[in-house]
């Protein structure tokens, strides 16, 4: 998919990597980009159209379906990476609500728009999806939880030929990072790598470079080989007579 004049939801635009996907997608040409956000939005660019989009609330995305026309492309950005030890169902239930469920839902409720235009949606996963850091366990076990639903709706949704695009981050200089003394890259760079990798029709994309060094192992090992095998058992749809 070539960004230019597509349009594109992104949610959590007003923030760290959304508000530079933002930016990245007008750099790149996009028609329009529905910015979604829970808080306030600063853009000039008269491309861009704020909507209120809590992805916790089924109010506001089924108001979000409303109010955009048409879709190429969903971005489900939005999350929470709470520090916890596994020792309060809150905390694990709050994560799983909004960096699970919310993509969930809001991926469901604008599919239909991207099958009647052969769209795509990118999911921004986690390397914790893979490993889990043991300082925000519940945030590693909604992101393994998010690769198994892109990797499902893949295979679902093939076809349809709506393509699914897992982002596997690594450390990012965001908000959500903060208090770790660790090398990160930036929102920026990790922006034109996510969409360098969904032009290049990369299905697992690893934007920065501390996900790049595992990108071949992940893309030639078994967990991979089992995921395009699984695939096979989707039933093609029924021939139309």
């Amino acid at each position: 998919m070539k960004i230019a004049q597509k349009t594109i939801l992104i949610t959590g635009a007003n923030r760290g990597i959304g508000h530079a996907l933002a930016l990245e997608a007008l750099r790149r040409g996009a028609k329009r980009v529905y910015a979604g956000t829970r808080g306030e939005l600063y853009f000039v660019d008269e491309r861009v159209i704020p909507l209120a989009l809590d992805v916790t609330n089924d109010v506001q995305i089924d108001q979000a379906t409303r109010k955009v026309g048409s879709l190429d492309l969903l971005i489900n950005n939005s999350g929470i990476a709470p520090y916890d030890d596994l020792s309060n169902p809150a905390v694990i239930e709050q994560t799983l609500a909004v960096n699970f469920f919310g993509m969930y839902k809001v991926s469901q409720a604008f599919l239909p728009m991207l099958k009647r235009v052969k769209g795509a949606i990118v999911n921004n996963l986690s390397l914790m999806a893979l490993a889990p850091l043991p300082l925000t366990p519940s945030y590693a076990i909604s992101k393994a939880a998010a690769l198994s639903m892109t990797q499902s709706l893949r295979a679902l949704l093939s076809r349809h030929c709506v393509s699914v695009h897992g982002v596997f981050l690594g450390p990012v200089d965001t908000d959500m990072t903060r208090g770790f003394e660790i090398p990160k890259a930036s929102p920026e760079s990790v922006a034109q790598g996510i969409f360098d990798g969904l032009e290049a029709n990369q299905e697992d994309i690893f934007p920065d470079a501390m996900s790049r060094s595992i990108a071949d192992g992940w893309r030639n090992g078994v967990a991979k080989e089992f995921e395009r095998q699984y695939a096979a058992f989707v039933p093609e749809p029924a021939a139309a007579f």
